[in-house]
């Protein structure tokens, strides 16, 4: 099993910050930085790909045109990041069932999805994610009778295998694009981090593919020869700049993927799966080492108390839960409902396990250096 580092999830924290947002619309987080680790046997762009080992390989477009009606295209609004993003969506139940990943809605407070197949566009609610795999489930209010993409078998993937990429590629909407290239590695292993909010995530057992995946593409389908969806795309690094195609990616077998969907379907939660609307202490959190406050070496401003385990406060939201409790910028969270917070990522996870309405005890240490708690009451947020 081969690991990888990729700055690709913008997502994967509290109240963290994206990338810089453009006039309209930006892509979903998906950065570059880390070079090829291998090549296929077919070129991002072709108009045909071979036969893999599950068959007979069909051209690009027939590819493209069978799998395209089940696909949405997601946008959200980040407002508390006062950005906007985009990325992509498979439907896998005709009531408007949307498998996607995690970091294409995290942090949104307001999602949409457009229909590939009948043009419409619809309000999604967030049904359930997992941040610890990258998977999202949303719900397209009224809809029925959308088309649903066709889910193929994970298990029989093998390298050198042709596949194609397909997605919203740059956030752009209407028809998705489509790279086709090769599966280049099994099994695969990438630290996925925030470098906004500190956080980072370890996805595990991926599928890595030269295909040409761009941003926006996250949470569409990678095809196989045949047609069939054998993965979700998810994660991908480029040896050039953000704005072009990945010349390295990874997606999540569409196995695992859809057998979290069906966890969060059932409405099993879990310490990883959380189950309907997210719970907001209203903090924005700084990465690990950073300094907060005009003396950059403490983390305090101008005092300089010994800086204790925790999760570093670099933001509040007016108004927030926090901001009502009395955290500022450069308090350091040790603690909340009785979890010990050790760090950005530990700040995550103790979240994840509260719904808006809860009531917990929340205990830092201020700028000043001096302990502090207080009881707040969680309100409602966007996902994680």
């Amino acid at each position: 099993m081969t690991a990888v580092a990729v700055a690709a999830l913008a997502g994967v924290g509290i109240g963290h910050a994206v990338w810089q947002p453009s006039p309209n619309v930006s892509a979903e987080s998906f950065h570059p930085g880390v070079s090829p680790s291998g090549s296929g046997s077919a070129s991002p762009g072709s108009s045909s790909i071979g036969s893999g080992s599950a068959g007979t390989g069909l051209g690009v477009s027939a590819i493209a045109s069978a799998v395209d009606p089940g696909l949405v295209n997601i946008d959200t609004t980040l407002g508390y990041a006062g950005a906007a993003a985009a990325g992509t969506g498979m439907v896998i139940g005709s009531s408007g069932v949307v498998l996607t990943n995690n970091h294409v809605i995290a942090g949104a407070t307001s999602i949409s999805a457009t229909d590939v197949g009948n043009g419409r566009t619809y309000k999604a609610t967030v049904v359930g994610y997992d941040t610890t795999r990258d998977v999202a489930v949303l719900q397209l209010a009224n809809a029925s009778g959308l088309s649903t993409v066709p889910i193929g078998n994970s298990s029989t993937v093998a390298v050198g295998d042709a596949v194609v990429g397909i997605g919203n590629a740059g956030g752009a909407g209407g028809t998705p694009s489509a790279a086709a290239g090769a599966v280049t590695a099994l099994d695969q292993s990438i630290t996925a981090s925030d470098a906004s909010s500190g956080t980072s995530e370890r996805l595990t057992g991926l599928i890595e593919t030269d295909a040409g995946i761009q941003p926006g593409d996250s949470g569409g389908p990678l095809v196989d020869a045949t047609g069939k969806v054998i993965g979700m795309d998810t994660a991908g690094s480029s040896s050039t700049s953000f704005d072009s195609a990945a010349t390295q990616a990874y997606a999540i077998p569409i196995d695992e993927a859809v057998s979290v969907a069906g966890q969060i379907q059932a409405g099993n939660g879990s310490s990883a799966v959380h189950i309907g609307a997210t719970a907001l202490l209203g903090v924005q959190v700084a990465p690990s080492g950073a300094a907060i406050g005009s003396t950059g070496g403490t983390g305090f401003g101008n005092q300089s108390p010994p800086i204790p385990s925790g999760a570093t406060v670099a933001g509040v939201i007016p108004g927030s839960p926090a901001d009502d409790a009395g955290l500022t910028a450069g308090s350091v969270i040790t603690s909340v409902g009785g979890d010990t917070i050790s760090s950005a990522n530990s700040l995550s996870a103790a979240m994840a396990a509260h719904h808006p309405g809860d009531r917990a005890q929340v205990e830092w240490v201020d700028a000043s250096g001096q302990r502090a708690s207080a009881t707040v009451q969680f309100t409602n947020g966007p996902p994680q």
